[in-house]
């Protein structure tokens, strides 16, 4: 009789240890080169997004509140989010597994959204971004912040010239932190809480940055005078963030910081613990099944 193979995983987690990636805390679903060429892209559409009214000559027509770029921003923004994604699916780093976990995920992060919006900086949705992207990785990270923002705009309504802006925050903290050093235990926990407390004064900080030129006028020591030095501009936009701002972006932090003393272990192993049992990336081998075999050498 002869030998029938029998399909069987093997991989990185099919034994059901952990793998290499989630003991030294890196990603489970590694950034590739094209995945990590659209995002690269992606992310100067962003900064060019942010920063353009700094390039803009005295003469030229400030947009107010990025009412007429925000939609084009918007358009090539979704096609290039895709675009990490087909392009991690070509490199067989992720499979309908990580995509679904990727709308759980999202759908998560946006019903977090929800009590508030936002309002005085309680912003609990970092509470699961930053662990999400700590353990699946920074291009899952990236395209995790766009699409929770994205999707909590729609269930709160507030789409608006302001939605790509978020998207780009959202990702942006997503993704570096896929990118923060490996540590276990009370130590990654305490690393993931300084990191939520610096990514949510800074996502404040570059917030700002997309309405500020639009909504001080042109009379006061803190507005945006077009044509001016990069330098005098962003000295007048740190005044407008620190007498403006800071009342939504420290209780952001504060919150932040603590949802992660506290339920930041629990979350860590329970996304890896779900990355270890849909064994991402694993691969399919054949191996001769061993009671086909026994029978076969038997027959013999």
């Amino acid at each position: 009789m002869a030998a029938v193979a029998e399909g069987r995983f093997s991989g990185p987690t099919a034994s059901g240890r952990p793998d290499s990636s989630l003991r030294s805390g890196t990603g489970v679903v590694p950034l590739r080169r094209r995945a990590a060429a659209v995002l690269v892209a992606t992310s100067m559409l962003g900064v060019v997004a942010f920063g353009w009214p700094l390039f803009a000559s005295s003469s030229s027509a400030i947009d107010m509140a990025h009412s007429g770029d925000a939609p084009w921003i918007f358009v090539l923004l979704v096609p290039l989010l895709v675009g990490v994604l087909l392009a991690e699916l070509a490199d067989g780093e992720l499979d309908a597994k990580a995509v679904a976990l990727l709308g759980v995920l999202a759908a998560c992060g946006a019903a977090l959204r929800l009590p508030s919006g936002g309002v005085a900086g309680f912003e609990p949705v970092f509470f699961l971004l930053v662990p999400a992207g700590r353990v699946l990785g920074r291009g899952f990270g990236f395209v995790l912040g766009a699409l929770t923002m994205f999707v909590s705009a729609l269930l709160t309504g507030g789409v608006g010239p302001w939605l790509p802006f978020q998207m780009f925050g959202a990702a942006w903290i997503g993704f570096f932190a896929g990118c923060l050093p490996p540590l276990r235990g009370r130590a990654e926990v305490a690393m993931l809480a300084m990191y939520g407390a610096v990514s949510a004064l800074l996502y404040g900080l570059v917030l700002n940055l997309w309405f500020w030129p639009f909504a001080t006028g042109s009379s006061s020591s803190i507005s945006f005078v077009p044509g001016a030095g990069i330098t005098e501009n962003l000295g007048r936009f740190w005044a407008f963030h620190l007498t403006t701002s800071l009342g939504f972006d420290i209780p952001r932090a504060v919150f932040t910081v603590a949802f992660l003393l506290v339920a930041g272990r629990p979350l860590l192993g329970a996304l890896r613990r779900v990355s270890r049992r849909a064994a991402f990336g694993a691969s399919v081998t054949f191996a001769p099944s061993s009671a086909v075999t026994d029978v076969s050498a038997g027959e013999r």
